[in-house]
């Protein structure tokens, strides 16, 4: 256990040497969040996620599996204009042990490229519009093993990721996340979950021909080609939680989330060295049938108009349904558009293969 314990702070100890040396945000595609059911408690489920999209949210999750399951998910921002698509396969290795794969992708497609539209002379032609996509993608390898203390998990995540911009520029990362989760004897949940824990690392190549037909395009234009390397500096999350339930049929649960990075920004605590946004999650079942979700988080210093602040945040609102082995969930967050995030409509599935057995 001392060697754990040890491994934690210096893992810990890297996170915030790392921190003070690298751009604020990079990769923030990742950070959206998967699976209906988590989104409606305002992604306060590090500390008891238990399923295939333990993955993403901490994968020392992946240990409570007791079959292979399939998760998929998908969700459209900006009047569906970008498409954020989320799938996950995941198994138990054996009574102590679990791995996961999942994809990502968020991206807007048919973009029309209209840098070429005015010829040489100075004409208009609109043969000379094409169309390109943008797409950001991450894969992600999980693995999660039981330790020998009784209630303690750990696991691990090795993250690719892919980003292309028509042919004009694409780029290629890496980076590894960490994650451990403890159960109390009186059934209270911890988790932690550090993101990024080496930072991840994009690099970007660019075709320095397109570069300069876009950059030609414009009168007057003279930009230099942008930095080729992107940092993405480590995040920690901080869980608790508790399920109660009541005559057999009915259960509560409730979570809270901490969500620190190691930057100053809007979060409603914030200094120089972090800052911290807490996320508040609730959850009411009736026979592990029918579920309904509620959470909000998301707290912000919003800067208005006449230069004065005022606290924002971002409610959220979920139902699910689940039977024999099908889970369908539903989330609507950002009720009322409250915050200044992007409210959406989210759908989940998630199919346990015990149904097959």
């Amino acid at each position: 256990m001392r060697h754990y314990v040890l491994g934690l702070v210096f893992t810990l100890t890297a996170l915030i040497a790392s921190a003070q040396t690298t751009r604020k945000y990079s990769n923030e595609f990742m950070n959206i969040g998967v699976d209906a059911a988590a989104l409606g408690m305002s992604n306060a489920v590090v500390s008891q996620t238990d399923d295939v999209n333990s993955g993403y949210w901490n994968p020392a999750g992946l240990v409570h599996l007791e079959d292979n399951q399939l998760a998929l998910m998908h969700s459209s921002y900006f009047a569906n204009i970008a498409n954020y698509n989320y799938i996950a396969y995941a198994m138990p290795l054996d009574n102590k042990s679990a791995v996961g794969l999942s994809l990502i992708r968020f991206g807007v497609d048919d973009i029309l490229d209209t840098t070429q539209l005015i010829d040489d002379q100075g004409n208009i032609n609109y043969d000379r519009i094409s169309t390109f996509s943008t797409a950001d993608y991450g894969l992600t390898f999980s693995y999660a093993r039981k330790l020998p203390l009784d209630g303690l998990n750990f696991g691990v995540n090795a993250k690719i990721i892919r980003r292309v911009i028509g042919d004009f520029a694409s780029s290629w990362g890496f980076g590894f996340d960490a994650g451990i989760q403890f159960e109390s004897k009186n059934n209270w949940k911890f988790g932690i979950m550090a993101r990024d824990i080496t930072t991840t690392y994009n690099a970007w190549s660019i075709d320095e021909e397109k570069f300069e037909q876009i950059s030609s395009a414009i009168d007057g234009e003279n930009q230099e080609l942008p930095e080729t390397t992107e940092i993405t500096i480590p995040k920690l999350q901080i869980g608790l939680s508790k399920k109660w339930l009541y005559n057999y049929d009915y259960s509560f649960l409730a979570a809270a989330n901490l969500n620190m990075r190691f930057a100053e920004n809007n979060d409603i605590i914030s200094t120089s060295f972090a800052s911290i946004n807490p996320a508040l999650g609730f959850e009411f079942g009736y026979t592990d049938l029918v579920f309904m979700r509620a959470g909000v988080g998301n707290f912000q210093n919003e800067l208005q108009i006449d230069d004065s602040e005022q606290v924002t945040f971002q409610p959220n609102f979920g139902v699910g349904f689940k039977y024999r082995g099908i889970q369908i969930d539903y989330a609507f967050t950002d009720i009322g558009d409250q915050s200044a995030a992007l409210y959406s409509n989210v759908f989940s599935l998630k199919i346990d293969f015990s149904i097959f057995r």
